[in-house]
């Protein structure tokens, strides 16, 4: 039996993938009927998930190891071969939405794949393939600079992962000394974070222009494939969540404040949700990934199969450890059907949420893998979602598993930060809107804007006087910022969507539990608005969906005594 060890990596040959691609690219153009074609279709999607293949195993082992040259180098082939395979595909979508057979391709494969090749067209020409190699270069050296964290703290040297249990101490002096050894780490090389994000606007600017488009925040909307819904909608929702989850925010942390016994909240009390500590795992991380596997039997027959397949072939990494990248992501290895769950377990309740999160984004992964292309294995970034979000409250039920006697004390503490989150979440959207609206800005000047947007929808923040951190640092360690520009509204939109789940499940959890399930077997057949609508979930965007799952919080808070 394979495992993910014996998972073959070979450095795709761009000149030769060229050659190949053309060619079928040219018999494509060269079809008589729409079956030639949906042929000719078969042996590019196959192209293309032998690339992705590739690039999956060299991201996963590179991300393991930061300290791994071969898997170094391989990422810096990739950051310089992934804008000519881009160039490859956009050729190929042009022909896909221009082919005198569309209608017949379209009644095959769905509307969607033509949608996503329409924006695929927009966001590339090969005037701007030298500034996507820029833009993939400065994306890895900051991953790489986050990853090289060594931080001395109480006689050890700690990446920035590891220093999550001690956010959590119930000790007041050492949850600042730990949120203060990670700002201090970022303000230490704050030059290069300014220098690095400084040359991230400039490059995505001039890729921007270039395609035509007045500004990057327009490029970004159509790269993260917003289909169905514009800025306008957006800016509306994030009016939504300062109107009727800001106050309730600012509310559940006067409650936390009275609850851990402290009259002024600092920044780094934030993490500790109560006086005697907030719930952990009662055990190893091999404990946890065996109650998972129980827990996933437990749940429904296809969990159960999934987890098992995922933990006989080592499919998951989970524990922090030097060299290691920050963060945690679940991917997708095409040739091999395989989700990869990567992530930093530090002992803390976070292992839990990852377990599930992940957990989430490789059941529905696991769903959708025979779905037939390799457009519709994913959805779109804020339909995905609501796949991993959605997972952590299905499995609330079985959180006695791994909490014992504390389990209550977690979902609580769950419930609250996902509250908690979402006015977080928008002023990082808004905060890139403003920033690409505006490239010229200086790092001192985009400082001072979520300065700003911290007083809006943070507006009782106290960084008890960090110097980095009072004039607007923070958004820094956000690595989606520099990475996926424009992405992180998305954990907002499908949080609204969880939650609605959420809710569902209290009352009917199997009728719940259906839905989901079947919105997993869809992949990203369809756009974000459509799977929701499928999934009987109201619109994020509708007004009153946001005041009305807020509302169904308040009272549930205070049903159950915590307020």
């Amino acid at each position: 039996m394979l495992t993910f060890e014996d998972y073959e990596y070979t450095r795709p040959d761009i000149e030769k993938l060229k050659i190949e691609f053309q060619n079928a690219l040219d018999q494509f153009k060269q079809a008589n009927s729409f079956e030639e074609q949906a042929k000719i279709i078969e042996h590019i999607n196959m192209l293309t998930s032998d690339y992705s293949t590739a690039e999956n195993i060299m991201y996963i082992r590179s991300s393991i190891d930061t300290n791994d040259t071969f898997y170094q180098d391989e990422r810096d082939y990739f950051d310089e071969i992934g804008p000519q395979f881009q160039a490859l595909q956009s050729n190929y979508y042009q022909a896909v939405i221009t082919t005198p057979f569309r209608a017949q391709l379209e009644d095959r494969w769905g509307s969607q794949l033509f949608k996503l090749a329409e924006n695929a067209v927009q966001s590339y020409s090969d005037e701007v393939l030298p500034l996507l190699q820029q833009e993939n270069k400065l994306i890895s050296e900051y991953a790489h600079l986050v990853a090289s964290a060594q931080i001395e703290f109480q006689g050890e040297m700690l990446t920035l992962a590891q220093l999550g249990p001690f956010k959590e101490s119930l000790e007041r002096s050492v949850r600042k000394d730990a949120m203060n050894a990670t700002a201090d780490f970022f303000a230490s090389h704050e030059d290069d974070f300014d220098r690095i994000f400084d040359r991230l606007v400039a490059v995505r600017h001039e890729i921007a222009t270039t395609l035509g488009f007045k500004s990057f925040t327009e490029l970004g909307y159509i790269r993260m494939d917003r289909i169905g819904y514009d800025a306008h909608m957006m800016e509306n929702f994030r009016n939504q969540i300062r109107t009727h989850v800001v106050p309730l925010a600012e509310k559940i942390r006067g409650m936390q404040s009275r609850k851990i016994g402290i009259s002024q909240m600092k920044f780094y009390d934030e993490p500790l949700h109560y006086a005697e500590g907030n719930p952990q795992p009662k055990g190893s991380p091999e404990w946890i990934l065996e109650n998972g596997q129980k827990m996933y039997q437990e749940l429904s027959r296809e969990t159960g199969r999934f987890f098992d397949y995922m933990k006989r072939k080592n499919l998951l990494d989970l524990v922090a450890k030097k060299g290691k990248e920050a963060g945690g992501y679940c991917t997708f290895i095409d040739n091999y059907d395989s989700p990869f769950i990567f992530s930093n377990f530090n002992g803390t309740s976070s292992d839990i949420d990852v377990l599930t999160h992940e957990a989430g984004h490789a059941f529905q992964v696991y769903s959708s893998r025979s779905i037939g292309i390799p457009e519709y294995i994913w959805p779109t970034t804020e339909a995905a979602e609501i796949h991993s979000m959605s997972m952590e409250f299905f499995t609330w039920f079985w959180m006695d598993r791994f909490f014992g006697s504390d389990a209550e004390r977690y979902r609580y503490a769950h419930l609250l930060e996902s509250v908690l989150f979402l006015p977080y979440g928008v002023a990082v959207d808004e905060f890139q809107q403003r920033i690409y609206d505006q490239p010229e800005m200086s790092p001192s000047e985009r400082k001072a804007v979520w300065k700003e947007l911290e007083n809006i929808y943070l507006p009782n923040r106290d960084y008890d006087g960090h110097p980095y951190l009072e004039q607007g640092g923070f958004w820094q360690r956000q690595g989606h910022i520099y990475e996926v520009p424009f992405y992180y509204i998305d954990y907002a939109l499908a949080q609204i969507c969880a939650l609605q789940f959420w809710q569902r499940s209290l009352n009917d959890f199997d009728d719940a539990w259906t839905d989901y399930l079947a919105l997993c077997q869809l992949g990203g057949s369809k756009s974000f608005l459509e799977l929701v609508a499928t999934a009987h979930l109201s619109s994020p965007f509708e007004d009153g969906t946001v005041e009305s799952i807020m509302d169904f919080i308040s009272e549930w808070l205070v049903d159950h005594k915590i307020f």
